[in-house]
């Protein structure tokens, strides 16, 4: 079990972690025309769409109330309001997710009794739109509680509570915030290769997968509709990946009475094997054959990896669930997981990582800990921290924006797994070369 050691710095010197309302934001993101409203300032704003511009190379519906500080001091019902039917006026959204900021948390307004007086008192303006609101402070937590606090509030306020006819073929699949469109893409492929019918919330890889609609449209394109979400209690099924899905995976079987089995992670031999049981025991069906051959070419890229990730040294930094799904396979693979950096310690996730210790804290302390590291392991800012040590640096998470194509690439289930190996590998090759002539 490792120790957690709590952040000690009054500031970040290199920032590690994205925010709440970002997270919140990433995630209504997966749904089918809607559009996030961060409310609070148009600096919070500003700053969490350009991660998510630069990290995805798209557009990205996100608006503001645009909080000013007469508003901050006196409330922010008014902005609140004028922003939600201006939204509904000018875009017709099926869907405002909104998500607060440090601007009206830190003053401790009732936002969620704003908004209900919002709804009645203008119910026929906003006929046709759900508006669900997810309470994401700035100064606590990361994206991964944001992302979660979302899901959790949109089956809160979407999913019918009656007792449903139950669709033996229909699960449900709640995904963390650090599976790619891919990841999401290549899970919905192997759900229905059993004969199921998924509905997958959020689900990104229909609003952010790169595909262009034929006229512009200022809401989300793609993703989980809201009559999926509504009929989420006729599923048989919920599948939750990661720790932090526990949350909205527990609040829809408290609505719904829908059970639930929760994935830490999907990378990893044992790992997929036990989600492809459950798949199987679901559906009543055997594996299909390509999974069954993808699951022989994982075994050989074990094989073949092996030696190149025996005994290398791997520096880590990323939020708590990811950290433990590349710090266990890392370890699976024979790696030795010499530092470990996170977000938050609040996760439960934390404390099975394969670790002595695992330190809150920011990227300066990631690289006060990799000087002997082999491998540094973390998103795109840990760049100048890899050069200044002349550690190879393995990209993942959230943001990604000086490689093309981090979207598409796999890194759960077997295929996905089998990546990961070959993308660790080659950078331990192309970085420590093997010696031509071993005495």
């Amino acid at each position: 079990m490792a120790r957690v050691v709590s952040q000690t710095k009054s500031a970040a010197v290199n920032p590690l972690k994205s925010s709440q309302p970002l997270g919140a934001a990433f995630a209504f993101l997966g749904v089918d025309g809607a559009i996030p409203l961060l409310h609070g300032s148009q600096g919070c704003t500003s700053f969490a769409l350009a991660l998510l511009v630069r990290h995805f190379n798209e557009a990205i519906p996100l608006q503001t109330t645009a909080m000013n500080e007469a508003a901050i001091i006196v409330g922010g019902a008014d902005r609140l309001e004028e922003a939600i039917l201006s939204l509904k006026a000018r875009t017709r959204p099926r869907l405002i997710g909104i998500c607060t900021t440090a601007s009206v948390e830190a003053r401790d307004e009732d936002v969620a009794g704003d908004l209900e007086n919002i709804k009645r008192r203008r119910a026929i303006e906003l006929m046709g739109t759900e508006v669900v609101l997810a309470n994401t402070p700035d100064f606590d937590g990361a994206i991964e509680e944001g992302w979660s606090k979302a899901v959790t509030a949109m089956i809160k306020a979407i999913a019918r509570p009656d007792k449903q006819y139950r669709n033996p073929r229909k699960i449900a699949i709640l995904p963390g915030w650090n599976l790619t469109v891919a990841d999401i893409e290549h899970l919905r492929e192997t759900a229905v290769s059993f004969g199921l019918d998924p509905v997958i919330l959020p689900d990104v890889s229909g609003a952010l997968d790169g595909s262009i609609p034929e006229e512009w449209m200022p809401t989300t394109y793609g993703g989980t509709k809201l009559e999926e979400i509504r009929d989420l209690g006729a599923t048989m099924q919920c599948i939750a990946i990661g720790e932090h899905m526990r949350r909205p995976a527990e609040a829809l079987q408290r609505l719904t009475g829908v059970p639930y089995v929760l994935f830490r992670s999907l990378t990893g031999l044992e790992n997929v094997d036990r989600f492809i049981r459950v798949l199987a025991a679901v559906s009543r069906r055997q594996a299909p054959l390509n999974l069954r051959r993808n699951r022989m070419q994982l075994q050989d890229a074990m094989l073949d990896g092996h030696s190149h990730m025996a005994g290398k040294k791997i520096a880590i930094a990323s939020e708590p669930d990811q950290l433990f799904q590349f710090s266990e396979f890392f370890t699976a693979m024979g790696a030795e997981i010499a530092a470990a950096v996170t977000t938050t310690g609040t996760s439960k996730a934390l404390e099975m990582v394969p670790a002595k210790t695992v330190k809150v804290g920011d990227l300066s302390d990631l690289e006060s800990l990799a000087a002997t590291a082999d491998l540094i392991v973390t998103h795109s800012h840990g760049r100048e921290a890899a050069r200044r040590l002349g550690v190879p640096l393995m990209r993942v998470g959230f943001p990604m924006f000086d490689r093309f194509g981090s979207q598409h690439k796999l890194t759960i289930l077997y295929r996905g797994t089998r990546d990961v190996i070959f993308d660790f590998a080659n950078i331990i090759q192309a970085n420590h070369p093997p010696n031509p002539w071993p005495t």
